[in-house]
């Protein structure tokens, strides 16, 4: 869960698309362009808190006291690409470094101009002006606040800061995806895939960034791309995980972040990246080892998935993802599978689909299969 709530609190989520920070002359970060998104990603999402119609009582209270707000990221992975740096480098992880600092500096203080404009979040306020200083040194001695520059800290001090929680990372699956970017802090799966259709035929789709590139550069062998280019599955778990916890040093909430591992990772090695998280300052952490379920959204064969295990690091050249989404299902069966409510479940054929928390989930195995945004 990448936003943990207070019991009747509200989700208020946004995500700056990473991909337009670049400045694809200079192949550098728009510091100054970035700077700009974020100041008004949070003034937006202040305002949204007052806008909100809120059916419960409780859910107004607690949403007006704290004022918690979760700006976030896509197009991260789309942004290192621009600047022809690879993910999970050492040159990229120094890159993600200073681009989520200048994040999370210039929300916090976006949000301590916002109070001197409007007014703290209210359950930073004590009945009197030592309780509210009281309240204020408990905030900025947290152990996220610790790691922030003293002029932050000392703001708050003097005046008070708007938004309890500023920052988050959700998988923006849906919107990353509908504006053609990688989606929240993750890699590209692949940058070239099959998606099927319900007749089961595999159709080919380049991802926009690689066809804008050979657009760019007509002389590029498609399947010799550049090094930037390197998909998830061709990083090393603990380079997923070194990720994620560079990005969780400047995240005040959690983020959502899946660390890939390849077919016969072993339950020591998973346990290692685990702990590997718990040291870097994760909050939290999902380690995914490739084909450990029957059926699975992003494979790298045109088929149904098997059990057979695949050396990914060494095959070349790279393999074609498969989004299985809607592949019907081709054993007998007197049974609709699918993705929708009242349907049988089609990863594990044995619970039914049901709307739980917005999302299409199976009643057995907690799939989420589709999103009802």
């Amino acid at each position: 869960m990448e936003q943990p709530l207070a019991p009747y609190s509200v989700c208020n989520l946004a995500a700056v698309n990473l991909a337009e920070m670049a400045d694809k002359e200079t192949k550098t970060v728009d510091f100054e362009k970035l700077k700009k998104t974020v100041a008004v990603g949070v003034r937006m999402q202040d305002n949204v808190i007052n806008a909100t119609p809120y059916f419960l009582e409780e859910n107004q209270k607690q949403a007006l006291g704290e004022r918690r707000v979760g700006l976030g990221v896509m197009g991260l992975h789309d942004l290192l690409i621009y600047c022809e740096t690879e993910y999970g480098s050492e040159k990229g992880n120094l890159m993600v470094d200073q681009v989520f600092e200048t994040i999370a500096t210039t929300a916090y203080r976006t949000s301590v101009e916002l109070a001197k404009e409007k007014g703290s979040f209210p359950f930073l306020d004590g009945e009197t002006s030592e309780d509210t200083n009281r309240l204020r040194n408990a905030f900025i001695n947290t152990g996220f606040m610790r790691k922030m520059p003293e002029d932050i800290r000392d703001s708050i001090l003097e005046s008070g800061i708007r938004n309890s929680h500023l920052l988050t990372v959700a998988p923006t699956g849906s919107t990353g995806t509908m504006v053609g970017v990688s989606t929240g802090l993750e890699p590209y799966f692949s940058f070239s895939y099959f998606r099927s259709g319900r007749l089961g035929k595999f159709i080919e789709v380049k991802a926009d960034i690689v066809q804008e590139y050979l657009d760019q550069h007509p002389e590029t062998d498609p399947n010799d791309l550049p090094k930037w280019f390197v998909a998830a599955m061709e990083l090393a778990p603990e380079a997923h995980a070194d990720v994620q916890c560079i990005i969780q040093r400047w995240i005040d909430s959690s983020i959502s972040k899946t660390v890939n591992a390849p077919k016969g990772y072993s339950v020591e090695q998973v346990e290692k990246v685990y702990e590997r998280l718990y040291r870097g300052g994760a909050k939290g952490g999902t380690v995914y080892v490739d084909g450990s379920r029957d059926s699975q959204v992003l494979t790298l064969k045109a088929e149904e998935n098997t059990n057979e295990q695949l050396s990914i690091f060494n095959e070349k050249p790279k393999q074609h993802v498969v989004l299985v989404d809607t592949i019907s299902d081709l054993r007998s069966t007197d049974v609709t599978i699918g993705s929708e409510v009242g349907n049988t479940c089609p990863v594990c054929r044995k619970g039914k689909v049901k709307e739980i928390g917005g999302c299409n989930t199976c009643t057995n195995c907690n799939a989420q299969l589709k999103c009802g945004l």
